[in-house]
Protein backbone atom coordinates (compact mmCIF):
# COMPACT_ATOMS: atom_id res chain seq x y z
CA UNK A 1 0.00 0.00 0.00
CA UNK A 2 1.46 3.79 -0.81
CA UNK A 3 1.73 6.09 2.04
CA UNK A 4 1.23 9.58 0.89
CA UNK A 5 1.67 11.78 3.88
CA UNK A 6 0.24 16.07 3.39
CA UNK A 7 -0.32 18.09 6.17
CA UNK A 8 -4.35 18.88 6.03
CA UNK A 9 -6.83 16.81 3.76
CA UNK A 10 -10.31 17.55 2.78
CA UNK A 11 -12.42 14.99 1.35
CA UNK A 12 -15.09 16.64 -0.70
CA UNK A 13 -15.12 19.47 -3.50
CA UNK A 14 -18.38 21.66 -2.73
CA UNK A 15 -18.55 24.75 -1.20
CA UNK A 16 -17.84 23.28 2.25
CA UNK A 17 -14.37 21.46 1.12
CA UNK A 18 -13.41 24.31 -1.00
CA UNK A 19 -13.43 27.07 1.40
CA UNK A 20 -11.88 24.64 4.55
CA UNK A 21 -9.14 24.19 1.84
CA UNK A 22 -8.46 27.44 0.91
CA UNK A 23 -8.63 28.76 4.74
CA UNK A 24 -5.91 25.84 5.52
CA UNK A 25 -3.82 26.65 2.11
CA UNK A 26 -1.54 29.64 3.94
CA UNK A 27 -0.80 26.67 6.82
CA UNK A 28 0.22 23.98 4.65
CA UNK A 29 0.02 21.32 2.14
CA UNK A 30 -3.87 20.41 0.98
CA UNK A 31 -5.24 17.25 -0.66
CA UNK A 32 -8.45 17.71 -1.79
CA UNK A 33 -9.93 13.87 -2.67
CA UNK A 34 -12.89 13.94 -4.73
CA UNK A 35 -14.90 10.75 -5.99
CA UNK A 36 -16.26 12.23 -9.52
CA UNK A 37 -14.51 15.52 -11.22
CA UNK A 38 -13.68 18.56 -9.17
CA UNK A 39 -17.11 20.30 -9.36
CA UNK A 40 -19.45 17.44 -9.29
CA UNK A 41 -21.48 18.47 -6.38
CA UNK A 42 -24.62 19.57 -4.92
CA UNK A 43 -23.25 22.99 -4.90
CA UNK A 44 -23.04 23.00 -8.74
CA UNK A 45 -26.72 22.22 -8.72
CA UNK A 46 -28.04 24.36 -6.18
CA UNK A 47 -30.11 27.04 -8.04
CA UNK A 48 -32.36 28.95 -5.78
CA UNK A 49 -29.42 31.22 -4.12
CA UNK A 50 -27.78 31.74 -0.88
CA UNK A 51 -29.45 33.90 2.17
CA UNK A 52 -27.56 36.83 3.90
CA UNK A 53 -28.54 39.73 6.34
CA UNK A 54 -27.05 42.22 3.66
CA UNK A 55 -30.53 44.33 2.33
CA UNK A 56 -31.33 47.53 3.81
CA UNK A 57 -34.89 46.38 4.91
CA UNK A 58 -33.08 42.94 6.73
CA UNK A 59 -31.11 42.52 9.67
CA UNK A 60 -28.89 39.72 11.40
CA UNK A 61 -31.81 39.16 14.08
CA UNK A 62 -34.40 38.61 11.42
CA UNK A 63 -32.33 36.28 9.95
CA UNK A 64 -31.83 34.66 13.07
CA UNK A 65 -35.32 34.20 13.77
CA UNK A 66 -36.34 33.12 10.42
CA UNK A 67 -34.07 30.44 10.73
CA UNK A 68 -34.84 29.14 14.38
CA UNK A 69 -38.68 29.03 13.20
CA UNK A 70 -38.10 26.97 10.22
CA UNK A 71 -35.77 24.35 12.85
CA UNK A 72 -39.27 23.99 14.75
CA UNK A 73 -37.62 24.09 18.24
CA UNK A 74 -34.59 21.80 17.76
CA UNK A 75 -32.06 24.49 16.05
CA UNK A 76 -28.85 25.23 17.94
CA UNK A 77 -29.01 28.63 18.87
CA UNK A 78 -25.28 28.94 19.00
CA UNK A 79 -24.87 27.62 15.74
CA UNK A 80 -27.33 29.93 14.40
CA UNK A 81 -25.91 32.79 15.96
CA UNK A 82 -22.65 31.69 14.04
CA UNK A 83 -24.11 31.51 10.76
CA UNK A 84 -26.34 34.68 10.17
CA UNK A 85 -23.63 36.63 11.80
CA UNK A 86 -20.95 35.49 9.90
CA UNK A 87 -22.30 34.77 6.72
CA UNK A 88 -22.13 38.48 5.70
CA UNK A 89 -18.42 38.75 6.24
CA UNK A 90 -18.30 35.38 3.76
CA UNK A 91 -20.17 36.54 1.03
CA UNK A 92 -18.19 39.97 1.10
CA UNK A 93 -15.26 37.46 0.60
CA UNK A 94 -16.68 35.74 -2.14
CA UNK A 95 -17.44 39.27 -4.30
CA UNK A 96 -14.02 40.05 -3.69
CA UNK A 97 -12.79 36.93 -5.17
CA UNK A 98 -14.89 37.55 -8.00
CA UNK A 99 -18.49 36.39 -7.46
CA UNK A 100 -20.91 37.81 -9.80
CA UNK A 101 -24.06 38.22 -7.96
CA UNK A 102 -27.26 39.70 -9.66
CA UNK A 103 -27.52 43.18 -9.23
CA UNK A 104 -30.69 45.68 -9.54
CA UNK A 105 -28.61 48.98 -11.03
CA UNK A 106 -25.58 48.89 -8.36
CA UNK A 107 -27.41 47.34 -5.52
CA UNK A 108 -27.36 43.42 -5.18
CA UNK A 109 -30.52 42.24 -6.09
CA UNK A 110 -32.09 39.96 -3.69
CA UNK A 111 -35.73 37.80 -3.84
CA UNK A 112 -38.15 36.01 -1.76
CA UNK A 113 -38.35 32.38 -0.70
CA UNK A 114 -40.52 30.72 1.89
CA UNK A 115 -40.52 31.02 5.06
CA UNK A 116 -38.10 33.58 5.03
CA UNK A 117 -39.95 37.19 6.60
CA UNK A 118 -37.49 39.32 4.34
CA UNK A 119 -35.94 39.08 0.49
CA UNK A 120 -32.73 38.38 1.30
CA UNK A 121 -31.36 35.55 -1.05
CA UNK A 122 -28.71 36.50 -3.50
CA UNK A 123 -28.89 35.07 -6.86
CA UNK A 124 -26.17 34.46 -9.68
CA UNK A 125 -27.33 34.48 -13.09
CA UNK A 126 -31.19 34.25 -12.25
CA UNK A 127 -30.54 30.48 -11.27
CA UNK A 128 -27.19 29.14 -11.18
CA UNK A 129 -25.78 30.66 -7.95
CA UNK A 130 -24.11 27.46 -6.39
CA UNK A 131 -22.35 27.21 -10.12
CA UNK A 132 -21.25 30.78 -9.55
CA UNK A 133 -19.86 29.69 -6.27
CA UNK A 134 -18.27 26.78 -7.35
CA UNK A 135 -16.53 28.64 -10.32
CA UNK A 136 -14.80 31.37 -7.77
CA UNK A 137 -14.09 29.12 -5.26
CA UNK A 138 -12.28 26.88 -7.78
CA UNK A 139 -10.57 29.41 -9.52
CA UNK A 140 -9.27 30.88 -5.74
CA UNK A 141 -8.02 27.35 -5.17
CA UNK A 142 -6.00 26.53 -8.52
CA UNK A 143 -4.48 29.77 -7.64
CA UNK A 144 -2.86 28.15 -4.69
CA UNK A 145 0.09 26.03 -5.11
CA UNK A 146 -0.03 23.66 -2.31
CA UNK A 147 -3.95 22.60 -2.87
CA UNK A 148 -3.15 19.69 -4.75
CA UNK A 149 -6.96 18.37 -6.05
CA UNK A 150 -6.98 14.21 -6.30
CA UNK A 151 -10.18 13.60 -8.64
CA UNK A 152 -11.97 10.20 -9.56
CA UNK A 153 -10.51 9.33 -5.56
CA UNK A 154 -12.75 6.97 -3.71
CA UNK A 155 -12.58 7.52 0.01
CA UNK A 156 -12.76 4.17 1.30
CA UNK A 157 -12.55 4.24 5.16
CA UNK A 158 -11.02 7.04 7.58
CA UNK A 159 -7.51 5.52 9.14
CA UNK A 160 -8.25 5.84 13.09
CA UNK A 161 -5.35 4.49 15.32
CA UNK A 162 -5.60 4.92 19.11
CA UNK A 163 -9.21 6.90 18.50
CA UNK A 164 -7.33 9.61 16.48
CA UNK A 165 -7.92 10.08 12.92
CA UNK A 166 -5.00 10.32 11.00
CA UNK A 167 -6.75 10.59 7.51
CA UNK A 168 -8.40 8.21 4.92
CA UNK A 169 -7.82 5.39 3.35
CA UNK A 170 -8.32 5.97 -0.94
CA UNK A 171 -9.24 3.81 -3.91
CA UNK A 172 -7.77 4.97 -6.25
CA UNK A 173 -7.39 3.67 -10.26
CA UNK A 174 -8.03 0.25 -8.62
CA UNK A 175 -5.27 0.63 -6.18
CA UNK A 176 -5.48 1.52 -2.56
CA UNK A 177 -3.28 4.60 -0.98
CA UNK A 178 -2.86 5.75 2.40
CA UNK A 179 -3.40 9.30 3.05
CA UNK A 180 -1.54 10.70 6.12
CA UNK A 181 -2.68 14.10 7.70
CA UNK A 182 -2.26 16.58 10.15
CA UNK A 183 -6.03 17.13 10.00
CA UNK A 184 -9.10 15.42 7.72
CA UNK A 185 -11.80 18.06 7.20
CA UNK A 186 -14.63 15.78 5.40
CA UNK A 187 -16.84 17.33 3.41
CA UNK A 188 -18.99 14.84 1.30
CA UNK A 189 -22.00 16.30 1.15
CA UNK A 190 -25.42 14.36 1.42
CA UNK A 191 -27.03 11.33 0.80
CA UNK A 192 -30.55 11.93 -1.22
CA UNK A 193 -29.46 9.11 -3.62
CA UNK A 194 -30.64 6.48 -1.12
CA UNK A 195 -34.34 7.53 -2.40
CA UNK A 196 -35.83 7.02 -5.52
CA UNK A 197 -36.70 10.29 -6.11
CA UNK A 198 -33.77 13.26 -5.18
CA UNK A 199 -32.40 16.09 -6.54
CA UNK A 200 -29.03 15.70 -5.47
CA UNK A 201 -26.58 14.26 -8.05
CA UNK A 202 -25.56 10.99 -8.61
CA UNK A 203 -22.35 10.89 -6.15
CA UNK A 204 -24.96 11.73 -3.30
CA UNK A 205 -24.13 8.26 -1.26
CA UNK A 206 -23.74 9.19 1.99
CA UNK A 207 -20.15 7.92 2.17
CA UNK A 208 -18.33 10.65 4.70
CA UNK A 209 -21.38 9.63 6.93
CA UNK A 210 -20.61 6.12 6.72
CA UNK A 211 -17.29 5.98 6.93
CA UNK A 212 -17.32 8.17 10.01
CA UNK A 213 -19.96 6.01 11.41
CA UNK A 214 -17.55 3.18 10.93
CA UNK A 215 -15.00 5.18 12.88
CA UNK A 216 -16.95 5.63 15.82
CA UNK A 217 -18.31 9.17 15.09
CA UNK A 218 -21.38 10.44 16.91
CA UNK A 219 -23.90 10.54 14.04
CA UNK A 220 -26.92 13.16 15.05
CA UNK A 221 -30.89 13.72 13.82
CA UNK A 222 -30.91 11.24 10.76
CA UNK A 223 -34.21 11.06 10.75
CA UNK A 224 -34.25 14.81 9.33
CA UNK A 225 -34.50 14.29 5.76
CA UNK A 226 -36.00 17.54 3.31
CA UNK A 227 -37.86 17.07 0.49
CA UNK A 228 -37.87 19.57 -2.19
CA UNK A 229 -41.56 20.25 -2.77
CA UNK A 230 -40.78 20.37 -6.82
CA UNK A 231 -38.41 18.55 -8.70
CA UNK A 232 -39.14 18.09 -12.32
CA UNK A 233 -41.83 15.13 -13.44
CA UNK A 234 -41.78 14.33 -16.63
CA UNK A 235 -40.79 11.11 -19.07
CA UNK A 236 -37.06 10.49 -19.28
CA UNK A 237 -36.26 13.67 -18.08
CA UNK A 238 -34.28 14.14 -14.65
CA UNK A 239 -35.66 15.37 -11.53
CA UNK A 240 -34.15 18.18 -11.65
CA UNK A 241 -34.65 20.70 -9.21
CA UNK A 242 -37.21 23.83 -9.44
CA UNK A 243 -36.10 26.67 -7.28
CA UNK A 244 -38.10 27.88 -4.68
CA UNK A 245 -37.16 30.98 -5.75
CA UNK A 246 -40.15 30.10 -8.79
CA UNK A 247 -43.13 30.41 -6.33
CA UNK A 248 -41.11 33.50 -4.35
CA UNK A 249 -41.95 34.69 -7.75
CA UNK A 250 -45.10 33.87 -7.70
CA UNK A 251 -45.61 30.29 -9.09
CA UNK A 252 -48.70 28.65 -8.14
CA UNK A 253 -49.27 24.77 -7.40
CA UNK A 254 -52.23 23.11 -8.94
CA UNK A 255 -53.04 20.21 -8.98
CA UNK A 256 -54.10 17.56 -11.55
CA UNK A 257 -57.37 19.27 -12.67
CA UNK A 258 -55.35 22.72 -12.82
CA UNK A 259 -57.10 23.92 -9.25
CA UNK A 260 -55.12 25.71 -6.87
CA UNK A 261 -54.86 23.76 -3.68
CA UNK A 262 -52.35 24.88 -1.20
CA UNK A 263 -53.84 27.30 0.96
CA UNK A 264 -56.43 23.86 1.51
CA UNK A 265 -53.42 23.12 3.61
CA UNK A 266 -51.99 26.35 5.26
CA UNK A 267 -52.34 29.86 4.95
CA UNK A 268 -49.02 30.97 3.35
CA UNK A 269 -49.80 29.07 0.24
CA UNK A 270 -46.88 28.58 -1.82
CA UNK A 271 -44.59 30.33 0.41
CA UNK A 272 -45.17 28.28 3.57
CA UNK A 273 -42.09 25.96 4.57
CA UNK A 274 -40.52 23.14 2.42
CA UNK A 275 -41.97 20.14 4.19
CA UNK A 276 -45.51 21.47 4.55
CA UNK A 277 -45.56 22.03 0.63
CA UNK A 278 -44.15 18.80 0.20
CA UNK A 279 -46.79 17.14 2.66
CA UNK A 280 -49.49 19.26 0.79
CA UNK A 281 -48.48 18.16 -2.61
CA UNK A 282 -48.29 14.53 -1.74
CA UNK A 283 -51.94 14.38 0.08
CA UNK A 284 -53.31 16.44 -3.15
CA UNK A 285 -51.33 13.79 -4.96
CA UNK A 286 -53.31 11.38 -2.85
CA UNK A 287 -56.44 12.78 -3.11
CA UNK A 288 -56.37 12.87 -6.99
CA UNK A 289 -54.69 9.56 -7.58
CA UNK A 290 -52.23 11.44 -9.76
CA UNK A 291 -47.94 11.01 -9.76
CA UNK A 292 -47.92 14.77 -10.28
CA UNK A 293 -49.22 18.21 -9.34
CA UNK A 294 -48.30 21.48 -11.69
CA UNK A 295 -46.11 24.39 -11.22
CA UNK A 296 -47.95 27.36 -13.02
CA UNK A 297 -45.66 30.73 -13.40
CA UNK A 298 -47.48 31.18 -17.29
CA UNK A 299 -49.31 34.38 -15.54
CA UNK A 300 -45.45 36.08 -15.63
CA UNK A 301 -44.16 38.19 -18.38
CA UNK A 302 -42.02 35.70 -20.85
CA UNK A 303 -38.82 37.75 -20.67
CA UNK A 304 -38.83 37.89 -17.05
CA UNK A 305 -39.22 34.36 -16.91
CA UNK A 306 -36.17 33.56 -19.31
CA UNK A 307 -33.76 36.13 -17.65
CA UNK A 308 -34.30 35.56 -14.11
CA UNK A 309 -34.75 31.62 -14.44
CA UNK A 310 -32.45 30.84 -17.50
CA UNK A 311 -31.20 27.39 -16.48
CA UNK A 312 -34.80 26.14 -15.97
CA UNK A 313 -36.41 27.95 -18.68
CA UNK A 314 -33.42 25.77 -21.07
CA UNK A 315 -33.68 22.77 -19.23
CA UNK A 316 -37.47 22.14 -19.11
CA UNK A 317 -37.66 23.29 -23.12
CA UNK A 318 -35.56 20.36 -23.52
CA UNK A 319 -37.76 18.24 -22.73
CA UNK A 320 -40.53 20.03 -24.61
CA UNK A 321 -42.18 21.92 -21.84
CA UNK A 322 -42.37 26.12 -22.32
CA UNK A 323 -42.69 26.96 -19.03
CA UNK A 324 -43.51 30.38 -19.98
CA UNK A 325 -46.94 29.09 -21.55
CA UNK A 326 -47.27 25.84 -20.20
CA UNK A 327 -47.90 24.61 -16.47
CA UNK A 328 -44.29 22.08 -15.38
CA UNK A 329 -45.27 19.12 -14.17
CA UNK A 330 -43.48 18.58 -10.58
CA UNK A 331 -43.74 16.01 -7.45
CA UNK A 332 -41.16 16.37 -4.08
CA UNK A 333 -37.81 14.61 -4.05
CA UNK A 334 -35.51 14.13 -1.31
CA UNK A 335 -33.13 17.18 -1.61
CA UNK A 336 -31.20 18.08 1.87
CA UNK A 337 -30.17 15.81 4.89
CA UNK A 338 -30.16 17.75 8.07
CA UNK A 339 -28.62 15.47 10.12
CA UNK A 340 -25.02 14.25 9.93
CA UNK A 341 -21.56 13.71 11.60
CA UNK A 342 -22.38 16.13 14.63
CA UNK A 343 -19.66 18.62 15.32
CA UNK A 344 -19.73 21.81 17.28
CA UNK A 345 -19.44 25.31 16.07
CA UNK A 346 -16.16 24.75 15.16
CA UNK A 347 -16.37 22.15 13.33
CA UNK A 348 -15.23 19.36 15.94
CA UNK A 349 -16.36 16.04 15.26
CA UNK A 350 -16.14 13.66 18.45
CA UNK A 351 -13.02 11.99 16.65
CA UNK A 352 -9.57 14.32 17.52
CA UNK A 353 -8.56 15.08 14.25
CA UNK A 354 -11.33 14.52 12.20
CA UNK A 355 -13.60 17.85 11.30
CA UNK A 356 -16.64 17.87 9.69
CA UNK A 357 -18.59 21.07 7.67
CA UNK A 358 -21.43 21.03 4.99
CA UNK A 359 -24.23 18.76 4.59
CA UNK A 360 -22.20 16.03 5.97
CA UNK A 361 -22.35 17.54 9.66
CA UNK A 362 -24.80 18.34 11.41
CA UNK A 363 -24.09 21.47 14.18
CA UNK A 364 -27.42 21.76 14.51
CA UNK A 365 -28.13 24.77 12.58
CA UNK A 366 -30.75 23.39 11.21
CA UNK A 367 -32.80 22.21 13.58
CA UNK A 368 -35.61 19.90 12.08
CA UNK A 369 -36.13 21.74 9.11
CA UNK A 370 -33.49 23.74 7.03
CA UNK A 371 -34.39 27.40 6.02
CA UNK A 372 -34.26 27.66 1.91
CA UNK A 373 -31.25 28.87 1.35
CA UNK A 374 -29.11 28.74 3.96
CA UNK A 375 -27.46 25.47 3.39
CA UNK A 376 -24.88 27.59 0.94
CA UNK A 377 -23.88 30.14 3.44
CA UNK A 378 -23.69 26.91 5.86
CA UNK A 379 -20.93 25.74 3.70
CA UNK A 380 -18.92 28.75 3.41
CA UNK A 381 -19.39 29.64 7.39
CA UNK A 382 -18.46 26.70 9.00
CA UNK A 383 -15.72 25.62 6.06
CA UNK A 384 -13.87 28.27 7.38
CA UNK A 385 -14.30 27.87 10.86
CA UNK A 386 -13.31 24.05 10.44
CA UNK A 387 -10.18 24.91 8.89
CA UNK A 388 -9.34 27.42 11.66
CA UNK A 389 -9.77 24.85 13.50
CA UNK A 390 -7.85 21.97 12.31
CA UNK A 391 -4.99 24.00 12.00
CA UNK A 392 -5.29 24.61 15.68
CA UNK A 393 -5.73 21.17 16.93
CA UNK A 394 -3.78 19.19 14.08
CA UNK A 395 -2.45 16.39 15.25
CA UNK A 396 1.00 14.17 14.43
CA UNK A 397 0.93 11.57 11.86
CA UNK A 398 4.55 11.30 11.68
CA UNK A 399 5.31 8.03 13.98
CA UNK A 400 2.39 6.17 11.94
CA UNK A 401 4.08 3.63 10.48
CA UNK A 402 3.47 1.51 7.46
CA UNK A 403 2.77 -1.27 9.42
CA UNK A 404 0.21 0.56 11.30
CA UNK A 405 -1.90 0.44 7.68
CA UNK A 406 -4.07 -2.46 7.16
CA UNK A 407 -7.51 -2.33 4.68
CA UNK A 408 -8.00 -5.56 3.35
CA UNK A 409 -9.69 -5.69 0.45
CA UNK A 410 -12.30 -8.16 -0.47
CA UNK A 411 -11.89 -9.48 -4.28
CA UNK A 412 -16.06 -10.05 -4.47
CA UNK A 413 -18.19 -8.38 -5.95
CA UNK A 414 -21.65 -7.81 -4.72
CA UNK A 415 -24.14 -10.23 -6.30
CA UNK A 416 -27.26 -8.21 -7.75
CA UNK A 417 -25.44 -4.89 -6.98
CA UNK A 418 -28.40 -3.78 -9.53
CA UNK A 419 -31.12 -4.79 -7.76
CA UNK A 420 -29.97 -4.52 -3.92
CA UNK A 421 -29.37 -0.48 -5.15
CA UNK A 422 -32.91 -0.32 -6.46
CA UNK A 423 -34.80 -2.33 -3.65
CA UNK A 424 -32.63 0.42 -1.18
CA UNK A 425 -34.03 3.36 -2.98
CA UNK A 426 -37.49 2.01 -3.79
CA UNK A 427 -37.77 1.05 0.19
CA UNK A 428 -36.73 4.28 1.71
CA UNK A 429 -39.01 6.39 -0.90
CA UNK A 430 -41.87 4.67 0.20
CA UNK A 431 -41.63 3.77 3.61
CA UNK A 432 -38.94 6.26 5.09
CA UNK A 433 -40.45 9.78 2.91
CA UNK A 434 -42.25 12.67 3.24
CA UNK A 435 -44.97 11.17 5.31
CA UNK A 436 -43.65 7.87 7.83
CA UNK A 437 -45.07 5.52 10.51
CA UNK A 438 -43.66 2.60 12.76
CA UNK A 439 -45.36 0.58 10.69
CA UNK A 440 -43.83 2.03 7.23
CA UNK A 441 -40.20 2.42 8.66
CA UNK A 442 -39.92 -0.95 9.90
CA UNK A 443 -40.86 -2.39 6.49
CA UNK A 444 -38.43 -0.20 5.25
CA UNK A 445 -35.73 -1.72 8.37
CA UNK A 446 -36.76 -4.96 7.53
CA UNK A 447 -35.60 -4.34 3.88
CA UNK A 448 -32.53 -3.02 4.43
CA UNK A 449 -31.49 -5.71 6.74
CA UNK A 450 -31.92 -8.21 4.28
CA UNK A 451 -28.30 -7.07 3.03
CA UNK A 452 -26.82 -6.56 6.47
CA UNK A 453 -23.99 -9.00 5.11
CA UNK A 454 -22.89 -6.30 2.62
CA UNK A 455 -21.70 -4.32 5.47
CA UNK A 456 -18.77 -6.71 6.20
CA UNK A 457 -16.56 -6.54 3.41
CA UNK A 458 -14.45 -3.35 1.76
CA UNK A 459 -14.71 -3.60 -1.86
CA UNK A 460 -12.86 -3.40 -5.15
CA UNK A 461 -14.61 -0.91 -6.74
CA UNK A 462 -16.61 2.39 -6.27
CA UNK A 463 -20.25 1.22 -7.11
CA UNK A 464 -20.14 -1.77 -4.53
CA UNK A 465 -18.81 0.41 -1.71
CA UNK A 466 -21.96 2.93 -2.68
CA UNK A 467 -23.86 0.20 -2.36
CA UNK A 468 -22.81 -0.62 1.14
CA UNK A 469 -22.87 3.30 2.24
CA UNK A 470 -26.26 3.53 0.63
CA UNK A 471 -27.73 0.54 2.92
CA UNK A 472 -25.46 2.05 6.22
CA UNK A 473 -26.97 5.48 6.06
CA UNK A 474 -30.57 4.05 4.86
CA UNK A 475 -29.73 2.42 8.23
CA UNK A 476 -28.71 5.02 10.30
CA UNK A 477 -32.00 7.26 9.12
CA UNK A 478 -34.76 4.77 9.35
CA UNK A 479 -33.65 3.87 12.82
CA UNK A 480 -33.77 7.60 14.05
CA UNK A 481 -36.78 7.64 12.36
CA UNK A 482 -38.35 4.85 14.66
CA UNK A 483 -36.90 6.27 17.72
CA UNK A 484 -38.31 9.94 17.23
CA UNK A 485 -41.90 9.00 17.94
CA UNK A 486 -43.54 12.51 17.34
CA UNK A 487 -43.69 14.58 14.39
CA UNK A 488 -41.10 17.45 13.80
CA UNK A 489 -39.97 19.70 11.66
CA UNK A 490 -39.47 17.65 8.58
CA UNK A 491 -39.79 14.45 10.50
CA UNK A 492 -43.96 13.79 9.90
CA UNK A 493 -45.40 10.57 11.32
CA UNK A 494 -49.16 9.78 10.56
CA UNK A 495 -49.26 7.68 13.76
CA UNK A 496 -48.51 10.25 16.21
CA UNK A 497 -50.24 13.36 16.48
CA UNK A 498 -50.64 15.35 13.50
CA UNK A 499 -49.84 19.19 12.91
CA UNK A 500 -52.82 21.41 12.60
CA UNK A 501 -52.35 22.50 9.60
CA UNK A 502 -52.50 19.50 7.89
CA UNK A 503 -55.69 17.28 8.15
Amino acid sequence: MEVVRVDYLVIGSGVAGLRAAIGLASEGSVYVITKDELKESSTEYAQGGIAVALSDEDTIGIHFEDTIKAGDGLCDEDAVRVLVNEGPERIMELISWGAEFDRSGTKLAFTMEAAHSRRRILHAQGDSTGREIERVLINKARNMPVIRKYSFAYVLDLIIIDGLCYGAYVLKDGQVEAILAQATVLATGGAGQVYLRTTNPAVATGDGIAAAFRAGAVIEDMEFVQFHPTSLFAPLAPQFLLSEALRGEGAILRNIHKEEFIRNYHPEGELAARDIVSRAIVSEMQRTKSRHVYLDITHLDADYIKKRFPRIYRTCLKYDIDITTELIPVCPAAHYLMGGVKTDTAGRTSIPGLFAAGEVACTGVHGANRLASNSLLEGLVFGARAAAEAVNSRISPMEVSPSDLTLPLSGDRIEDADEIRQAIRKAMWENAGIIRSSKSLSTALETINKWDHVLDKTYSTRYDNEIKNMLQTSYLIVTSALKRQESVGAHYRNDSPPEPHIP
